[in-house]
């Protein structure tokens, strides 16, 4: 299995990071796949496989700690690329909510 789980919706309480330039002022990590959970069980493949998928975004996935949880909150086709290409890892921004 690539995700610890696959969920549909954000568990957690509104955060107030919306816009992705936000997230910015938080470092980035490792972060295992196998700990992560979903908010999306869809994703457009043409994201998926675009060569600039990244461009316009944050590079580092977007990820919630809540609950002793790890919700991957955007970035899902980064972390599906990086399960393709058989790394266990992904660089992400984690926010904490108590």
């Amino acid at each position: 299995m690539i995700f610890k789980a696959v969920g549909d919706d954000r568990p957690y309480p509104p955060h107030g990071l919306d816009d992705p330039r936000d997230w910015s002022h938080l470092p980035p990590r490792m972060i295992r796949l196998d700990e992560l959970t979903t908010t999306k069980s869809t994703m457009d493949l043409q994201l998926l496989l675009s060569p600039d998928s990244t461009f316009y975004g944050d590079i580092f996935c977007h990820v919630v700690q809540y609950g002793g949880e790890l919700y991957l909150e955007d970035g899902l086709h980064r972390a599906l690329r990086a399960a393709l290409a058989q790394r266990p890892f992904v660089h992400g921004r984690v926010l904490v909510i108590d």
